[in-house]
């Protein structure tokens, strides 16, 4: 149980599975452009180790499991320090070059000296949730301690910290954007609830309770935005049940019950006009859902489950006709995204939690041990490479054109071709 909770904790974030083209060299949020974990940058790496095709590799102060987003060449991460050495405590947002790996600025965020200690899971920090870029704004939220707006250059637009909440160990979910707002599941440990605040002033502009009829009021679950016959949906993995909303006003607009509690739920997929859920706690349930549906649909809009091989931690990967996962222990699965059909079953290492990224027709899954296996995308199980790293790693990647953005318990790395092979 304590290890199904730590995989909770871990940083799922999602985006707009619509949104208008980026270009190959920014990863603006976590998962990418459209938030599906795919990406069109070209030379990406496919072995490395340590000691080989590492372009640089940078210390990060502090702690944290937000990924890494890249734009106009700078790299975003957040971290929470302690008192001691040249940081105070507190909430952190670095900048990286992304050619050199130096650090531009550092913004503390929030101060955390004199507070009480927050909660947290032996594997967690506060610093979970990944942060978002949209033109010249950077957004970013740390759970019960607030969220904030940065300008590129590390000032501070506004701030947001009313809306205080009894913490869960850690956050898990990340916000999104839909349009003029910035949305987020707030993780609480009794009434849990879904926001909206104004992208420009940081005000609230709506708040709804998420409040199932579960054992456990939390599913550590981030939010997707989809279109549907034209109309906007937010998709959102909760405790006992997956629900829609509108993200103008929050009204539910339709809903998907799950066999048993949902307190883990990686952020969902949308491919083929199915939305895929995979959700549980001690047993996981992967879902198939037809969206086009109002109230609940559970016994009409499901069009196929499955149980073994579905994640609680990683998120799902649609490409092309297949969908692919590796749950916590190391089962990587790819089924037909259609019907649920199993193509091929293997174990490709020891627990993962990162969510895995797919481009040039290879598949990158990326290990706790820090360890990534790159596959062939397809419905034959075909093992490219397998790179060691020989650090811890829960955050998912990152890939513009040429490399890799990999961040360990201790370091981020770009990863590139460096020599001839």
């Amino acid at each position: 149980m304590q290890k199904l909770l730590a995989l909770a904790l871990l940083c799922f974030a999602s985006v707009t599975a619509f949104s208008a083209p980026t270009p190959a060299g920014d990863w603006t949020e976590f998962r990418g452009p459209g938030g599906q974990g795919l990406s069109t940058a070209v030379g990406l790496p496919f072995e490395w180790s340590a000691a080989h095709n590492i372009s640089w590799k940078q210390p990060v102060p502090g702690a944290g499991w937000s990924s890494p987003v890249v734009s106009r060449g700078q790299v975003f991460l957040t971290t929470a320090t302690i008192a001691g050495g040249e940081l105070s405590a507190g909430l952190h947002v670095f900048c990286f070059d992304a050619a050199t790996g130096r650090i531009a600025w550092h913004t503390e965020v929030f101060a955390t000296a004199g507070l009480p200690p927050q909660p947290l899971h032996q594997v967690n920090t506060p610093a979970c949730p990944t942060p978002l870029v949209d033109g010249e704004r950077l957004y970013v939220y740390f759970g019960h301690h607030g969220s904030a707006c940065l300008d590129r250059a590390g000032k501070i637009i506004w701030r947001n910290q009313r809306l205080r909440f009894d913490p869960v160990p850690g956050n898990g979910g990340s916000p999104i954007l839909a349009d003029d707002r910035l949305i987020y599941v707030a993780e609480c440990a009794t009434a849990p609830f879904v926001m909206a605040l104004d992208t420009l002033t940081g005000k609230t502009l709506w708040k709804i309770p998420r409040d199932l009829p579960s054992k456990m009021k939390f599913s550590f679950g981030t939010p997707l935005l989809i279109a549907v016959a034209g109309r906007t949906q937010i998709v959102i993995p909760g405790p006992r049940a997956v629900s829609a909303f509108d993200p103008t006003d929050g009204r539910e607009i339709w809903s998907v019950r799950y066999r048993g509690d949902g307190a883990l739920a990686p952020r969902p997929v949308f491919a083929h006009g199915l939305v895929f859920v995979s959700a549980g706690y001690l047993r996981s349930d992967l879902l198939a859902i037809r969206p086009d549906g109002r109230g609940d649909v559970t016994d009409t809009h499901v069009v196929w489950r499955a149980s073994k091989g579905a994640p609680l931690g990683p998120a799902l990967l649609a490409l092309g006709d297949e969908l692919y996962a590796v749950n916590q222990a190391g089962l990587a699965t790819c089924w037909d995204a259609r019907t649920g059909q199993v193509h091929w079953q293997e174990r490709i290492g020891g627990p993962h939690s990162a969510a895995p990224i797919a481009a040039n027709g290879r598949l990158y899954f990326l290990a706790e041990s820090g360890t990534a296996t790159v596959l062939k995308a397809g419905r034959e199980f075909v093992v490219l490479a397998t790179n060691l790293l020989g650090e811890a790693a829960f955050a998912s990647p990152a890939a513009i054109d040429g490399a890799l953005f990999i961040r360990t318990n201790h370091h981020l790395y770009r990863i590139g071709e460096t020599s001839t092979h």
